[in-house]
């Protein structure tokens, strides 16, 4: 028999009372989807109510990664704006500026993330919260009880080591990942909605947060509006390459005041076209040896984007962004944010500084150029106009 809301929220309370004794300063984990939602306000509404004690001191960690979906970021910054009203230590975390997801494209010339390079994750998420945990460790001196949103989904087991990525279906991307990588020196773990359903998530946010004075209506909308149970959409950054499609943004763009988010749409393309069109790309031709000796195991592999496909997609993502803000100024709606002025600053300064990821200098061959192809063992194949050339004694066909 599947367990009520009433039911689950006590087991939460539960849990969170066996970790109160032992840790009194507690962090939460911050991604403004419905999993963490529920988790950041549940938490906090148990301890308004004196269900639990209160810790020493709560901060609530909120990853900004510039990218997340307009609706949920809009959602996330009120339910933040509410936690502060009621005296809760609430932090933005951004990635170092370099280290940010447009810049590290366009200013530092890495293609945008694939699943075989998935980049993004640990460096605009984990990374950053990372940071922020071990400096809040640092500043209370002892360990935190660092609490996520991780959920099970329809199961009510609960596993010792969790891992999820943004591919699972409903899932916030890397809160999974989050849990697993925390230091143990720094925090432990708690999950406290892990036996929550999905129908939970959603009777929380929506038919009692509202009522509590949390603002999380907005949050369905990111999920498909009325529809976003069945819906289950996935949520993650806007046009997120790794993602086969962007349910959760064209749920959004379907919705008569949120449709002229639409251009963002077109991200989605461009990561495609800077990662797969070598044209936009570098090419190694030489083999090389790495530090013990041996070759590389892609010799010849494409490798960072060109100076001009750089500015080609800053100009098209600064395009989106003006398009969409023209009409949200216009309407009075929320503006979208994807690059900001200092990141776009940094980006043109980085390109003017020709600026290459490590192993890179620029002088290699563009990625769509027809070279000799080189083995790993320094053989050489080549191109079959060069072989032409050399049967017909010199004279090309």
């Amino acid at each position: 028999m599947r367990s009520t809301l009433g039911e689950a929220i006590e087991q939460t309370k539960a849990s969170l009372l066996t970790y109160a004794q032992s840790h009194r300063h507690w962090a939460i984990a911050y991604s403004g989807g419905k999993d963490s939602s529920a988790t950041v306000t549940i938490v906090a509404h148990l301890i308004e109510t004196g269900q639990i004690p209160a810790p020493l001191s709560l901060t609530v960690l909120y990853a900004d990664t510039r990218m997340e979906i307009t609706p949920l970021q809009v959602a996330a910054m009120k339910v933040m704006e509410e936690l502060r009203a009621r005296d809760i230590d609430v932090r933005i975390v951004l990635p170092e500026m370099d280290d940010r997801f447009m810049v590290y494209i366009l200013g530092r010339g890495v293609p945008p993330p694939k699943n075989r390079f998935r980049w993004c994750t640990s460096q605009i998420k984990i990374e950053p919260m990372m940071l922020a945990l071990k400096e809040l460790r640092e500043r209370v001196g002892e360990k935190i009880l660092m609490i996520t949103g991780v959920r099970l989904g329809e199961s009510a087991q609960r596993d010792a080591r969790i891992v999820m990525s943004c591919s699972r279906d409903g899932a916030e991307c890397g809160q999974g990942w989050f849990q697993e990588a925390t230091p143990e020196a720094v925090a432990d773990t708690l999950a406290p909605i892990l036996h929550w359903r999905t129908c939970h998530v959603w009777a929380w946010l929506t038919a009692h947060c509202p009522d509590l004075g949390f603002p999380t209506l907005d949050i369905a909308i990111a999920y498909g509006g009325s529809d976003a149970e069945e819906v289950n959409a996935r949520t993650g950054c806007v046009g997120c390459p790794l993602a086969s499609k962007d349910n959760a943004l064209q749920a959004v763009i379907r919705q008569p005041s949120w449709s002229y988010l639409a251009p963002l749409t077109r991200l989605k393309p461009l990561y495609k076209d800077l990662s797969f069109n070598h044209s936009n790309r570098l090419r190694k031709v030489a083999v090389e040896l790495r530090k013990d000796g041996k070759a590389a195991l892609n010799p010849q592999r494409v490798g960072p984007l060109t100076m001009e496909a750089r500015l080609r997609g800053l100009d098209v993502v600064l395009g989106i962004q003006n398009e969409i803000n023209a009409v949200a100024i216009r309407d009075k709606r929320p503006t979208v944010c994807l690059i900001d002025a200092e990141e776009e600053a940094r980006i043109r300064f980085l390109i003017a500084e020709n600026t290459w990821p490590r192993g890179w200098d620029g002088t290699e061959a563009e990625g769509d150029a027809l070279i000799d192809r080189i083995f790993r063992d320094g053989t050489m194949q080549p191109l079959l106009a060069d072989l032409v050339s050399i049967d017909l004694g010199g004279v090309t066909a």
